[in-house]
């Protein structure tokens, strides 16, 4: 009788030990043929968009990608190597063609001498090294290099890709978060400039005095990585502007006519994108240099109904800001040997950037020279704005007629003064609007039997109250002109993030598939006490170790104290 029961019992067990292998087997055939995967974390940072698994599912030559973020590496850094492997292992899966991954440490060199080979080389290339200073387990303060890039090839052709992202002010750690966020997009963006077989038009609009072809250089080499970039003016012809993706109005001074603005506006009704960079105030700046005196008057380029029609007004004043740059100013006596001293310029403020925006997420300030303040107008549903780029949380409003002396600038201590908070500066508008000619007939010199658009197709539109956002500065060089980098500050050697915030502003305005949500990915930043495991770092030690086992031996003893008693 007790064999009879025993042998059931073994019967039992073996019938479910043939389940168990043959539901294995059933999922693994099923698996080669459909393929899923869960991702359980909360913010789904192990998921790829469908925009990106649909990019790698159409790709059309094999892939070699080069990372550099290798060796010794810090926890944070390690982090951003590891989200970067599971990236291009998740992008391997969906691939429809190979894909060859490899990790390079440049610190690995048999001498110093190939070190510093192997570092130039790289350097050379553009992929510029990244020092970081840490302690050792011992209190040493101890200098690295890494090498924050990946390089992808494809069909002979590279693009270098930034993997990490630094904004100036924020802590390593979000930083290093902020990287993890904008992973997808920067790879997945070299993929597609790679892969593109077609390339978009844009066009800097000219013949109103706007900015010249050596005042956007940085901002056009820039965008020549993604589009093909035309200039010129507007003519009589209203579909002169329809070739382009996007059209970029920088800096007028002269008065528009109403045939030109009636094309903008027909071009934005059929589904037109523009970058409006438009000043609100006029500054004679040379005087400002020679005499330390300048005038503010108001700058009326003939946009103001225009722009008011599609829900923003340019206000004809100057903000002031406490957070702004620093210029040398001679503060010696008259006939005394010039004495340079830093002092804040109020009319350059540093904007802040939204976090909720693609456009801006991500971005560290903005460098502005003479900026107006941009009001919301109108009460459309059909259209919705959001705000870009704000002053600081101590700034002023110039109106005209205003005097600017730079002997009698006024204190950044004075709250009283700097009494105005985040005045803002650029608008991001998207949807539907309103012609600014739908109640009005076609202009002179315009075909009259040219078809109104009342009411535009779905788009967008970026409107900045400051067209030296995207100037850069232009320097003679032994007789040749140099043009400086865009954002860049001569007298703290600093660069601002003025050509990033441009690129992404035509990059999202000509962004049709919805490539720029990526950047508005959030990971949430989990981050240890560092006091608490630095004081009980011992104690976690043992914990991690030695609890392990001894889970595993009490697992151990109950199981065999359960089969005892059943069996007995």
């Amino acid at each position: 009788m007790q064999w009879f029961r025993f042998g059931a019992t073994t019967r039992k067990l073996m019938f479910q030990s043939f389940l168990i292998i043959a539901s294995i087997v059933v999922v693994n055939i099923l698996s080669r043929h459909y393929f899923f995967r869960i991702d359980l974390t909360s913010d789904k940072r192990f998921s790829l968009s469908s925009n990106t698994k649909h990019l790698m599912k159409s790709l059309q030559d094999p892939l070699k990608v080069n990372v550099y973020l290798d060796g010794d590496l810090n926890v944070g850094f390690l982090r951003l190597k590891n989200a970067t492997a599971n990236l291009l292992d998740e992008l391997k899966i969906y691939s429809k063609e190979p894909i060859d991954i490899h990790f390079i440490d440049p610190t690995n060199q048999s001498s110093s001498e190939a070190q510093a080979k192997a570092y130039a080389a790289l350097e050379n290339r553009g992929l510029h090294a990244t020092t970081v200073y840490e302690k050792d387990g011992n209190g040493k303060a101890v200098e690295k290099v890494i090498f924050p890039w990946a390089e992808i090839i494809a069909h002979h052709d590279t693009v270098p890709v930034n993997l990490l992202v630094n904004i100036p002010g924020n802590s390593g750690d979000e930083n290093l978060n902020a990287s993890v966020e904008e992973l997808e997009y920067q790879i997945t963006d070299a993929i597609r400039r790679l892969e593109s077989k077609e390339i978009e038009k844009i066009a800097f609009l000219e013949g109103n005095g706007e900015l010249s072809e050596a005042e956007v250089y940085d901002a056009s080499t820039a965008l020549s990585r993604y589009f093909e970039i035309d200039r010129g003016s507007l003519g009589t012809d209203p579909k002169a502007l329809d070739p382009f993706k996007v059209v970029i109005i920088a800096k007028p001074k002269t008065p528009f006519t109403e045939q030109e603005k009636f094309i903008i506006d027909q071009y934005i009704m059929h589904g037109g994108r523009v970058l409006w960079l438009v000043d609100g105030a006029n500054i004679d700046t040379q005087n400002l240099t020679r005499n330390g005196q300048a005038t503010i008057l108001p700058l009326d380029v003939n946009l103001s109904d225009q722009l008011f029609c599609y829900g923003v007004r340019i206000n004809p004043d100057v903000v002031e800001d406490v957070q702004c740059i620093n210029v040398p100013v001679n503060v010696a006596r008259q006939n005394d040997p010039p004495q340079f001293k830093p002092m804040p310029w109020f009319f350059s403020p540093l904007l802040l950037t939204s976090p909720y925006n693609p456009v801006t997420r991500n971005l560290g300030a903005v460098k502005a020279d003479f900026a107006s303040s941009i009001d919301l107008v109108g009460d459309s549903v059909h259209a919705k704005a959001d705000i870009l780029l704000v002053t600081s949380n101590a700034s002023h409003i110039l109106a005209p007629p205003a005097f600017i002396d730079l002997k009698h600038l006024p204190d950044p201590e004075d709250q009283h003064y700097f009494n105005i908070q985040n005045v803002p500066v650029a608008v991001a508008l998207s949807g539907i609007f309103t012609s600014d000619f739908a109640n009005q007939m076609v202009p002179e010199g315009i075909d009259p039997h040219t078809p109104i658009a009342r009411f535009s197709k779905p788009t967008r539109m970026i409107v900045v109250s400051d067209g030296d956002i995207i100037r850069n500065d232009v320097q003679d060089n032994q007789g040749k002109l140099q043009a400086l980098p865009l954002g860049y500050d001569r007298y703290s050697n600093r660069q601002y993030s003025n050509r990033a915030f441009i690129v992404n502003a035509v990059q999202y305005l000509s962004d049709q598939d919805g490539w720029m949500n990526l950047r508005s990915r959030q990971f949430k930043l989990r981050l240890l006490n560092r006091l608490a495991s630095t004081e009980g770092k011992l104690t976690w030690q043992l914990i991690n170790v030695l609890a392990p086992v001894l889970l595993l031996l009490v697992f151990a003893a109950l199981y065999l104290f359960i089969r005892k008693k059943r069996f007995q």
